[in-house]
């Protein structure tokens, strides 16, 4: 089950939201040596990434020597603060920090409840704000030169309570780069929310701050774009916000020098980094968790004992900065306390070899050779490296994870992302570039929209060069909220669906809260994620008890497979990503293969004329434990799904260091494997300090049949559109994968144009028109475009799987169709099993009755296991949705 915090009255953990008039009647009194406590959603998080706000707040009062920590996460709301198991336990409770000042920002995901959700969301806030107010702390521990009215409790002990300003949400914009109606879809409500905040703040007699009048003003500018997605500030955004702030609060200031304001502001993000280190960090499911014994409770209390004493020295430097003085560059933790030497419990000999003789260990398929692409001998930086993709120049991207399992207090961290290159074109890179550095556990990646989506847990990153140096120079944070409890199981398995949606899984353990302009989406233990950067649209696509998922990959036709690492389980994706409402998830589902290792790490499909004929289509999956290589199945279509049988495995070794973690087809057709090298893997086994995990090894290999020749790299990147349509009609799913990608960052009207003009010019005796026809339709839908001619088409076609890939577009596009629910009705009537089961799968995305009964015409035809599964878990979304609403409905006079 889920684990949510309940309010403070039971745990004394939570926090507040609120609204009012631009400026507080009074401002807010500080006194010197007062501990101001962020709480909030993403709205409150984010300012820790700008740091505008607080070099405002500690400029403006150099003095007072104020203590700021940030306790904001993405996703919380009064009622609900999704955590994982124990985190109260790690020391970051509002009764831990007790605050004199609590800063509280709520309202905008309790908004997307609409009008109806108003009574109820009064008498929440109501009950939180009471809760809130009866935090009481002994007088000894306000900070000096304090005055604050005083309570005594019955013991005649002398207690103070905090004081509390309560924020509204900020108002939305409509974004006209991203086509993003936020505004228009939520500032009706969000005013409305603002208003039932003001009425219950005023209530409770609690300092209440109107933020969606000011930030409106500011937001309905049409000249500029101040959030990346709608709802969320962007660096300019926060830096006015951050005004708006200071002004509300403490009216108007005097001006700030920039040179103080900038020493002081690099100091605060110091500060802030360290404290996210602790608040935010990663393997929370060992620190604090369930896993926290028998090895973290060796070491993790004294790491975080020094890590809050280096937050302290950060401080005194921000006041210090504040105050004008100079400050030394070098930082003094000397005083902050020693680590604990961990010794290992390892009893094997750990014995790492040169790439050459881990070579020679491989044993290979049949007509197969593998080689070196690349080593860390060559290239020193590849440590670690978790994942790759190629670029449209046929280039390697691959994440590093130097850091791995986590940071050390004191150790500053600078994962990577490396690009490698082949220049000579002997099968061998021979140039790296860094593109990114100063990361911390980069995990998954993937290309597109001129820069790089990357994990780095609890976000998703978005990197770009804009100068051409090549070399990131905009880090933009564009998702918050994934959880950190496990590094392993950390956001990962990123692929991009043909239609333009980036998928990735996180695993269990994990509890998550992702906030985007359409709401709220929650998850606990496990989750496979579809988010589309253009609409900023962001969803659970497969809610389902996995272990860690680490496996995501589509057939030409846009079916998908799902492999979960941990149990070495492996799904078809369709009977099991209809909609289910948080937190329910789907019941068990069978495999689609005969399962033989576990634990999994990635998986591919072969579509690659360099591999013979017999292999074309064989579910390939790395497996990093016990048996370590790369497995085969064969996959055979069955009914509405697919089932594999195991074939010969295409690569064992015998290094017990051999680890596969990614594997992909390059562009040449030969196989890629990405190796992590490293004697100890898993956090659950060993301590996750064991000074036998490796830090500076990482290889790639390449596996290729010597039968037949390596293809010609296709050339896609720069190339004309008309020539990259063409290699839409390229024989591997890897190349159209990357030719799509690479016209996703095109003119969008000339590659529309161009590609009619190129549907027009296809033979109508072509026998893959069909499959044409679906390419250049998910190419359309890379720019947001639905395009309902082609769709129709598609959905008339002769061959079921282009009807079934239709049906799948049309499940996502029912805002945008005339009669989207007519159009389901005809497909679950479909002679193809495969087109019915995702007819049924597309109407658990409705909630009405209506939809309820055009379900029910599924059982008019033959079923299979799959269509059972999908045909129940629809029946009961829409029941549970239908059920609600009758409940909620207004009772109906008799008249």
């Amino acid at each position: 089950m889920p684990r949510i915090l309940p309010c403070l009255a039971a745990a004394c953990s939570w926090f507040v939201a609120a609204s009012a008039s631009l400026i507080a009647a009074e401002p807010v009194p500080l006194n010197k040596g007062d501990k101001i406590v962020v709480i909030g959603n993403t709205t409150a998080e984010r300012l820790q990434y700008f740091n505008n706000f607080e070099t405002l707040l500690h400029a403006r009062f150099p003095e007072k020597e104020l203590v700021f920590r940030n306790l904001g996460f993405s996703g919380d709301t009064i009622d609900v603060r999704l955590r994982s198991q124990d985190f109260p336990d790690h020391g970051h409770t509002l009764i831990d920090h007790q605050p004199q000042v609590i800063f509280a920002f709520f309202g905008f995901n309790e908004s997307f409840a609409g009008p109806n959700g108003v009574a109820a969301f009064e008498t929440n806030l109501a009950k939180f704000l009471a809760d809130l107010k009866q935090l009481k702390y002994p007088v000894q521990n306000y900070p000096r030169g304090s005055s604050k009215p005083n309570v005594q409790d019955k013991q005649g002990e002398v207690k103070q309570t905090p004081r509390i300003v309560l924020f509204s949400p900020i108002a939305n914009e409509d974004l006209t780069s991203h086509k993003v109606p936020a505004a228009t879809l939520n500032n009706k409500n969000i005013e409305l929310y603002t208003a039932a905040m003001k009425k219950v703040a005023d209530q409770a007699q609690v300092t209440f701050i109107d933020l969606y009048t000011p930030t409106k003003a500011l937001l309905d500018d049409p000249k500029t774009e101040l959030t990346i997605n709608g709802c969320h500030l962007s660096e300019e955004g926060d830096a006015a916000f951050a005004k708006v702030l200071d002004k509300a609060l403490f009216g108007e200031g005097k001006a700030i020098d920039p040179a103080l304001a900038a020493s002081v502001k690099k100091e605060v993000a110091e500060k802030n980094k360290q404290f996210f280190y602790d608040y935010r960090a990663v393997n929370g499911f060992y620190i604090y968790g369930g896993r926290k014994k028998p090895f973290g409770v060796v070491n993790f209390p004294g790491e975080f004992a020094k890590l809050r004493k280096m937050i302290e020295v950060r401080d005194h430097r921000v006041w210090e900065a504040a105050q004008g003085k100079q400050l030394p560059e070098k930082i003094d933790d000397s005083k902050t306390g020693d680590l604990l030497t961990i010794e290992t419990n390892f009893t094997k000999e750990v014995k790492i070899i040169p790439p050459e003789e881990s070579q020679k260990l491989f044993t290979v398929a049949d007509g197969f050779e593998v080689s070196l692409y690349a080593s860390e001998v060559q290239f020193p930086e590849l440590q670690n490296p978790v994942s790759f993709t190629f670029d449209a120049a046929g280039r390697i991207w691959v994440t590093t994870n130097a850091s791995y399992p986590q940071y050390l207090p004191g150790e500053p961290v600078d994962d990577k992302i490396l690009i490698l290159s082949d220049t000579n074109n002997d099968g061998k890179a021979d140039k790296q570039q860094i593109f990114a550095e100063g990361l911390y556990l980069p995990i998954g990646i993937e290309l597109a929209d001129g820069g790089a989506y990357v994990s780095q847990q609890p976000n998703m990153m978005f990197l770009k060069d804009t100068n051409g140096d090549e070399k990131a120079d905009i880090y933009k944070h564009v998702l918050h909220g994934l959880d950190t409890g496990d590094s392993h199981h950390a956001v990962h398995a990123f692929e991009w669906g043909p239609g333009g949606e980036l998928y990735f899984s996180e695993g269990t353990f994990h509890h998550s809260q992702i906030e985007s302009p359409y709401g709220l989406t929650r998850s606990a233990n496990a989750a496979v994620y579809r988010y589309d950067p253009k609409s900023e649209k962001f969803s659970n696509y497969v809610a389902y008890e996995f272990a860690n998922p680490w496996g995501h990959v589509f057939d030409q036709w846009g079916q998908n497979f799902v492999a979960d690492a941990s149990g070495g389980n492996n799904y078809v994706a369709a009977p099991f990503s209809g909609s289910v409402d948080f937190p329910r998830k789907h019941p068990g589902m069978k495999d689609f293969l005969v399962k033989q290792w576990r634990p999994t790490c990635g998986c591919e499909l072969v579509s690659s004329r360099n591999f013979p004929e017999e292999m074309q289509g064989d579910f390939l999956l790395n497996n990093c434990i016990g048996f370590q290589g790369v497995l085969q199945y064969r996959i055979r279509e069955e009914g509405s799904g697919y089932f594999a049988d195991p074939v010969a495995p295409l690569l064992r070794s015998a290094d017990p260091n051999f680890r596969p973690v990614d594997l992909q087809f390059g562009p040449d057709g030969a196989l890629y494997v990405l190796d992590w090298y490293n004697p100890l893997v898993g956090h659950m086994q060993h301590s996750i300090r064991d000074p036998n995990r490796s830090k500076i090894h990482g290889r790639i290999w390449k596996i290729s049949n010597t039968k037949k020749p390596l293809n010609d790299p296709p050339s896609i990147a720069g190339q004309p559109i008309q020539r990259l349509l063409y290699l839409l009609t390229a024989y591997e799913d890897r190349t159209r994968y990357r030719v799509r990608r690479e016209l996703r960052d095109r003119d969008p009207k000339k590659v529309l144009a161009a590609v009619d003009q190129w549907l027009g010019g296809i033979e109508k005796s072509d026998p893959k028109l069909e499959h044409h026809q679906l390419e250049a339709f998910w190419v359309k839908q890379q720019h947001n475009v639905l395009d309902e001619a082609l769709l129709k088409q598609l959905l008339t076609a002769k061959d079921g799987h282009v009807r079934a890939a239709a049906v799948r577009a049309v499940s996502y596009a029912k805002d945008r169709l005339p009669e989207p629910l007519a159009i389901l009705q005809t497909a679950i009537n479909d002679e193809h099993p495969r087109v019915r089961l995702e007819a049924i799968r597309a109407l658990s995305f409705y909630d009405n009755q209506a939809a309820l009964d055009v379900s029910v015409e599924a059982l008019l035809h033959e079923q299979d296991d799959y269509l059972e599964y999908a045909f129940k878990e629809t029946q009961e979304t829409l029941q549970r949705r239908v059920d609600a609403q009758t409940k909620a409905a207004p009772a109906v006079s008799g008249k």
